[in-house]
């Protein structure tokens, strides 16, 4: 009799063991976020374009879900797909009259959805976090904004301002696309020139 309550406490243990070991290595996430596994080199969904074949990389993510890391050999981070809000602002553009201009804008970005996007922003800033990526969407933003502007005269910017805003957010589009991310919206708020030339 006590040799079975031994036998079943036994397996009771190592199945409650193996229980937590699971849970405690089982890792899960919301909608808005990845988890991007690495350590295991495997085949990943992205099709090579020059060569058709799917490439071989380092990790795996998993979008809005959950997965078992295998200990020693895997390690997890968590990529966030929440938009992000950044405030363009720039100053002493110098317009085509070689007047300067300051400007201030707000921009909304985030990491695209599909995976060839989240491989790329993976690689690009999972060690830099939100910060990068707001810092690289903000310099590709200002600087696309400055050339705009220099095309144009003080009069020209007030009068086609959402033209502005718009011609930006089609040129830094495709820059941001190539480092995974997206432009949701940008607007031009402000556009201020000095007092001395208001009053020339």
């Amino acid at each position: 009799m006590w040799t079975a309550i031994l036998v079943a406490a036994g397996i009771l243990f190592v199945v409650f063991t193996t229980a937590g070991f699971y849970a405690s290595r089982y890792k899960k996430v919301g909608p808005n976020q990845v988890l991007v596994i690495s350590g295991r080199r495997r085949e990943s969904t992205i099709i090579n374009p020059v060569t058709g074949q799917k490439e071989t990389v380092g990790f795996r993510v998993v979008k809005g879900g959950g997965s078992f890391i295998v200990p020693v050999l895997e390690r997890v981070d968590i990529l966030s797909m929440e938009i992000l809000t950044i405030e363009v602002e720039v100053r002493s553009v110098y317009t085509v009259e070689g007047v300067p201009v300051h400007v201030d804008g707000v921009a909304q970005i985030k990491i695209r959805g599909e995976d060839v996007s989240i491989y790329t922003a993976a690689e690009q800033f999972l060690s830099k976090g939100p910060d990068g990526i707001v810092y690289v969407a903000h310099e590709t933003l200002a600087g696309h904004l400055r050339g705009i502007l220099g095309m144009l005269t003080v009069e020209e910017s007030y009068k086609v301002r959402d033209a502005v805003a718009l011609t930006v957010l089609e040129v830094s589009g495709s820059d941001l696309a190539n480092v995974g991310l997206e432009i949701v919206s940008f607007v031009v708020k402000v556009i201020r020139v000095d007092k001395e030339y208001l009053e020339s």
